[in-house]
């Protein structure tokens, strides 16, 4: 089995609620998604998706996933696409850097994988933890009485954890924080995800503020540095995102004590092959995750699901299902939320088929005809 072709969708993707905002003024209402294929020369085709969070989030913007294709395609055609490590070997020869290039190509070759053996990708990436996976949901950045009634709102849908957008205004985001704990049970789950929206000593006050309250703390501040200090600073857990961007990062976190959760994005990393690698480092060492992508459609959906499927259920912290959030459905047999939770495929491959009416034409070919 051999990669005959690579091709590419674009499908914009609205949200649900019009907008999602976070720190330092920063707002999406539409999503540039790219769906990736990979076809082989005896007929099978896997997809993948790689959709940025804007190009003011992490390193990542959506045109430069269809530019980096074009450099990154040509280098593939004719490698097994079922020998994942060398498959990312020579991609990461092809093109130094820009991990989100290259996810889609991996995640499509996962599903190749489990295509070509009859197996979901959950079962190739360790095995079924539980019957299914509990679901976070992101709060888009509003005034504090508003964000309390969004969350009320998706508690009474069966979430029980939930990411609230802060990062802003420090007094309203300690207003923010202690609004939305009061109108949660217990046993629900506060992350307040300033998503490096905070400078240091911005971030010291709102913790020192919010100390009686149960809230987990994410990625309070843009540097490594700026969040240990904080961290060092404050007894509530803590999460880390942004920064950890590599298996040398997450060592030296750990290392550090930097985080009780670390939040890990498969485009960020680079596709399924390197977060399974950082997964399963984490799993050894103890340390509870996140599992998500920065966002997409039911592609990257299902992906996620499958990853934290995957997982050991006492290390899952969350997922999310991205396409609950947005207007489009790019392809059938994606995971759909069930009262704050959500399942694998136990179909072979990542267990879904692209809408032909809603992918469009493709805006790259790279190995056959157009």
């Amino acid at each position: 089995m051999n990669i005959a072709r690579i091709f590419a969708h674009r499908v914009e993707l609205p949200l649900v609620e019009g907008s999602y905002k976070w720190s330092g003024g920063k707002s999406v209402s539409v999503f540039d998604s790219t769906i990736v294929g990979v076809e082989t020369a005896c007929g099978l085709v896997g997809y993948g998706e790689v959709c940025p969070l804007g190009p003011f989030y992490l390193p990542a913007y959506a045109d430069g996933v269809r530019a980096g294709l074009k450099e990154i395609g040509p280098h593939l055609i004719g490698l097994n696409p079922l020998e994942l490590s060398k498959l990312n070997q020579r991609m990461d020869a092809a093109l130094k850097g820009h991990p989100y290039v290259k996810a889609g190509i991996d995640i499509a070759c996962w599903d190749l994988l489990g295509q070509a053996t009859g197996l979901p990708v959950c079962v190739l990436m360790g095995g079924r933890f539980g019957d299914h996976v509990r679901l976070y949901r992101a709060i888009s950045q509003q005034p504090p009485d508003e964000m309390a009634r969004n969350v009320a709102r998706y508690r009474d849908q069966g979430y029980t954890r939930f990411q609230l957008r802060v990062g802003g205004d420090p007094d309203q985001d300690i207003e923010r924080i202690h609004q939305v704990r009061a109108c949660l049970r217990p046993t629900d789950r506060l992350v307040a995800d300033a998503n490096t929206g905070w400078t240091q000593h911005e971030a010291q006050r709102v913790v020192r503020a919010v100390r009686d309250v149960d809230v987990y703390i994410e990625q309070p501040c843009l540097t490594y540095e700026e969040c240990l200090a904080v961290r060092r600073q404050t007894d509530h857990p803590f999460i880390l995102d942004e920064n950890v961007d590599s298996l040398e990062m997450l060592l030296r976190a750990k290392a550090d004590l930097a985080m009780d959760v670390v939040n890990l994005k498969i485009s960020k990393l680079g596709g399924l092959t390197k977060t399974k690698q950082v997964r399963d480092l984490c799993v050894s060492m103890g340390i509870a995750m996140t599992l998500e992508d920065s966002w997409g459609g039911d592609i990257t959906t299902a992906a996620i699901a499958h990853l934290a499927h995957s997982t050991p259920e006492e290390l899952r912290f969350t997922s999310t299902d991205f396409n609950s959030y947005v207007t489009v459905s790019n392809a059938s047999g994606a995971p759909q939320r069930e009262h704050g939770f959500m399942k694998a495929s136990t179909e072979p491959g990542l267990g879904i088929t692209p809408r032909s009416d809603v992918i469009g034409p493709r805006v790259l070919d790279i190995g056959g005809k157009p």
